[in-house]
């Protein structure tokens, strides 16, 4: 039976939101999955501005559409769901990038599941 434990995401400190700060690719890290265990992250944005901002989620690289969650986020709001228990393993980094520096903040939950 597989057993769920409860992570705080990597690029997270402490739990807390993480900024996103990078403009572009590669993007400000939000978590690195384990090597061997699965990982099941949930993602949430909220948007600090007063304009609507596009969000783009990087899982494991930077090839599009295949390695990109692209979405905008409407100012004042949040938090909006973005990723739903995608699983990941593999050591793959999720990092995250959007059209401003510094208005957009990323909460994420991590389940490991071994």
């Amino acid at each position: 039976m597989a057993t769920y434990a409860v992570q705080i995401p990597s690029g997270s400190t402490n739990g807390r939101m993480v900024k996103v700060a990078a403009t572009a690719t590669p993007g400000t890290l939000i978590h690195t999955a384990h090597a061997t265990a699965v990982d099941e992250i949930y993602i949430w944005a909220v948007n600090t501005d007063t304009t609507a901002r596009k969000l783009t989620i990087e899982f494991g690289g930077t090839t599009p559409p295949d390695d990109l969650i692209e979405m905008t986020i409407q100012p004042e709001c949040g938090p909006v769901l973005v990723v739903d228990g995608v699983r990941v393993t593999g050591g793959v980094a999720i990092r995250a990038f959007a059209a401003t520096a510094n208005v957009i903040n990323i909460l994420s939950n991590v389940n490991r599941i071994t």
